[in-house]
């Protein structure tokens, strides 16, 4: 099937899909009827963030909840499946979560918050960063919702001997955007904080590539992000 990328629509997430109906309650059925103020027949789109978006009809409006039947849908690929980004606890919080909202913006479905050695020692409010990664989901019209996962240090890639571990060093001598990816290989881009990636950060780790993003240091976010926008341009498995 054909990818159909739509634009200018209104996109809802929803967990409650069964067979030809989708319910929606809670915030998202607040928003749908009293902002945007729709009404029974008019058309809306949903997704469940599992790789479809689909064109709904509204069919029935309570108080707190929506009824949508379903019309048609769409299905899309996942060709960041085998790609995760491990990002540490950032000193600055605004930036930490302005990295996360523009990775799920650039399609990025894994991401792994760990506890580098030099990140600050604060816990994450796993609450707020999966609104965050919600409505980002919607804002971008994504169809997968990312995988969001916490570790206390980077050993876990050891587990597996299809993981690449890959460092960004601003010594190395190889690019990023000279990388080739393969569909049977698990690759964990690893950001450090603020201060850097620590040696017993990378001590953890086995099979290890080394690449720079560009010439000159990048912040922790920025790293993050061009890292991202950069495996969108030289990933295509279909």
């Amino acid at each position: 099937m054909k990818e159909v990328f739509l634009s200018d629509i209104e996109l809802y997430f929803s967990d409650s899909i069964k067979k030809n109906q989708i319910i929606i309650t809670g915030d998202e059925a607040y928003h749908i009827q009293k902002v945007m103020r729709h009404t029974v027949g008019d058309i809306i789109y949903a997704t469940d963030g599992k790789g479809k978006i689909y064109q709904t009809k509204i069919s029935l409006i309570k108080k707190d909840i929506i009824s949508l039947d379903i019309i048609n849908n769409y299905l899309y690929f996942n060709n960041f499946e085998n790609i995760f980004f491990c990002i540490p606890i950032l000193k600055n919080s605004d930036r930490f979560e302005f990295a996360i909202e523009k990775l799920v913006e650039l399609g990025i479905t894994n991401i792994i918050i760990y506890n580098a050695v030099q990140s600050v020692k604060q816990k994450v409010n796993a609450e707020r960063v999966n609104k965050i990664v919600k409505q980002a989901l919607k804002q971008s019209l994504r169809a997968f919702l990312p995988n969001i996962d916490y570790k206390k240090d980077l050993s876990f890639i050891n587990q597996d001997y299809n993981n690449i571990a890959i460092i960004l060093d601003q010594n190395s001598n190889n690019f990023i955007t000279d990388m080739v990816f393969d569909s049977r290989k698990n690759y964990f881009f690893i950001f450090g904080p603020e201060g850097g990636i620590d040696n017993k950060d990378i001590n953890q780790l086995k099979n290890i590539q080394k690449y720079k993003i560009a010439k000159n240091r990048l912040r922790a976010e920025t790293a993050i992000i061009s890292t991202a926008t950069i495996i969108n341009t030289i990933i295509d498995y279909e």
